[in-house]
C-alpha cells in the first residue's frame, strides 16, 4: 500500500534528494508502516508519548488543543505530504500537548524515530540526507509557530483576521485564495469568538476591503 505513495513522499521535504529506487528501501530501513483513520477519529491523544514521525499520505488532520473550559484551539492543519508531532517524537520522553484528529478519511505513514536518527548497519546512502532534512523541518516548524503567534498576538479580532488573511495572500502569492478552515475552525485557530469574527468579516466586506464566499477569499486591500 505504501508503494503507491512513493511519488508523494519524493516531493516531501523529509525525503528531498532521495531517489525513486532508493526510497522504498529506505522506508523498510526506517520501519515504515501506514494506518487509516475515519473522519473525526483520533490519530494521537494529548498526554501520550510517541516514538514515530507521522506523515499524512491522504486526507488531512488538525492539531487541536482544548482547555479546561472547553474552548478549542486549532494549532495547525496538516495536509498530504506534511509531517506532524516530529518534535515530540525526537524528544521521546515529552508528553504530546495536543490531540491529532482526522478531518476526513485519512491515511498516515509512521516512521520509527530511533531508526530515523540512527544510521543503520547497512549504511543507507541517503540516510544522512534524511537526518539533515529532518533538522530543516524542525526549524521550519518553529517558523510556522512564530507566524501563528503573530496572528493571535494582535489586539483585536479585526487585526487578527487581517494578519491571517494578509499572510495567506503572501503564501499563495495571490489576492485570491482558499483557506483550509470553516468559520468555527478559523475562529478556533485565531483564538477568537466565532460570532464576533463573523461580524468583523461582514464589516470588512462592507468596507470594501475583502470579498469572500465560504472559505474562498479575495483581498481588495491596497
Amino acid at each position: 500500500m505504501i508503494a503507491k505513495y512513493v511519488p508523494l513522499l519524493q516531493q516531501t521535504t523529509l525525503f528531498a534528494g532521495v531517489g525513486e529506487e532508493q526510497l522504498p528501501l529506505m522506508l523498510n530501513c526506517l520501519g515504515a508502516y501506514s494506518k487509516t483513520y475515519g473522519k473525526d477519529e483520533y490519530v494521537l491523544h494529548l498526554g501520550t508519548k510517541i516514538s514515530a514521525i507521522s506523515i499524512v499520505l491522504s486526507g488531512s488532520v488538525f492539531l487541536i488543543r482544548d482547555d479546561y473550559a472547553g474552548n478549542r484551539e486549532i494549532l495547525a492543519n496538516i495536509l498530504p505530504g506534511q509531517l506532524f508531532a516530529e518534535s515530540f517524537a525526537c524528544l521521546r520522553q515529552e508528553y504530546l500537548n495536543f490531540d491529532v484528529i482526522a478531518q476526513e478519511a485519512t491515511e498516515i505513514l509512521f516512521l520509527d524515530i530511533q531508526k530515523v536518527l540512527t544510521i543503520c548497519s547497512s549504511a543507507c546512502e541517503f540516510h544522512n540526507k534524511v537526518i539533515q532534512n529532518l533538522l530543516y523541518l524542525l526549524a521550519e516548524q518553529n517558523l510556522q509557530l512564530s507566524v501563528k503567534m503573530e496572528h493571535v498576538c494582535q489586539r483585536s479580532t479585526r487585526e487578527k483576521l487581517l494578519s491571517y488573511l494578509n499572510e495567506q495572500c503572501r503564501k499563495h502569492n495571490s489576492r485570491t485564495f482558499s483557506i483550509p478552515f470553516n468559520r468555527q475552525q478559523l475562529a478556533d485557530y485565531l483564538s477568537v469568538d466565532r460570532s464576533a469574527m463573523c461580524k468583523e468579516l461582514s464589516h470588512l466586506r462592507q468596507e470594501g476591503l475583502i470579498e469572500y464566499q465560504k472559505n474562498h477569499f479575495h483581498l481588495l486591500l491596497s
